[in-house]
């Protein structure tokens, strides 16, 4: 896997990613995360490493090592927080935190990923701790005025029907220590920005954690395709373009802010200028095949 690293001489590559985009009059945003256990040993630098979770659990919920001490989650905060003093530093425009997918904030988040009896597990509000501590160590690091993006999800890259809150009740429980820790933006990941997130309520999650805490959200999942992520990663699915009519009515009603990209930008780099003029009918399809070009 050919992740890239965000310290010591890879700090110099950085500061001239950040010179050019900025040269070309745009903004960047560097997301910084930490896989824990969903980190796949077969696949990855270092096979030799278990790595860490908060309770020792691996991708398929199977107990591979002993849970996060406390000096483990203060060096991990310390560590986010240095990389994004570091992000500051070289020019970013703000900071990115990625606590969705089952990731590491994540395995803390979710219960099946969780089971500590200390003050970072049981309730909604412990399990949430780690990750508002370190928003909170983040905020601290690059001040108050410095952009801060959290990612969150619900599902997981290993179970799609996965819930961290079952209601709007308990998603507000959740966000509320994240927001208080310094969330300016919350990043709401779903395999489809259409679907409803509670019965009831035409709401997807971005639009609930805009409701819930007041904060902008950004929504993103299958934007201007009509297949998700994981028909077209998994079984190699091609998804076609399509209008974006709905996802304009929804930011015009102020369910969300923003919208993010991923496989639609893939498949035709100008997406954003062809939805500008109206030429729908000129965006390109995503092909799997596509992603072969990127390796």
């Amino acid at each position: 896997m050919h992740v890239p690293h965000f310290w010591g001489p890879a700090l110099d590559g950085w500061r001239r990613v950040v010179d050019e985009v900025h040269a070309a009059g745009g903004k960047i945003i560097p997301q910084l995360w930490h896989v824990g256990l969903q980190r796949d040993p077969a696949i990855c630098p270092n096979p030799e490493l278990t790595g860490v979770g908060p309770s020792g659990f691996n991708r398929r919920l199977e107990r591979v090592t002993g849970p996060m001490s406390r000096e483990d989650i203060a060096a991990t905060i310390d560590q986010f927080a240095r990389a994004a003093a570091d992000a500051k530093a070289l020019g970013f425009d703000g900071i990115q935190i990625h606590g969705a997918h089952g990731y590491l904030l994540d395995q803390f988040f979710w219960h099946k990923t969780n089971d500590r009896d200390d003050d970072y597990g049981g309730s909604l509000e412990n399990r949430a701790r780690f990750g508002a501590e370190l928003v909170a160590a983040v905020r601290a690091a690059v001040g108050p005025e410095f952009p801060l993006l959290l990612r969150i999800s619900q599902w997981k890259g290993h179970d799609y029907n996965a819930k961290i809150a079952d209601t709007p009740e308990e998603l507000a429980r959740f966000l509320e220590p994240l927001a208080a820790a310094g969330v300016d933006i919350f990043d709401c990941s779903q395999r489809r920005f259409w679907e409803s997130e509670f019965e009831g309520s035409r709401l997807n999650l971005a639009g609930w954690v805009r409701k819930l805490t007041g904060l902008p959200t950004i929504t993103v999942g299958s934007v201007s395709l009509n297949g998700d992520f994981i028909g077209s990663m998994i079984h190699a699915q091609s998804a076609a373009a399509t209008g974006i009519d709905e996802l304009l009515d929804r930011v015009e009603a102020g369910e969300f802010d923003l919208v993010a990209l991923g496989r639609a930008l893939i498949a035709d780099p100008e997406w954003p200028i062809k939805i500008r003029g109206g030429r729908y009918d000129e965006i390109r399809s995503f092909d799997p095949e596509m992603l072969k070009t990127l390796d």
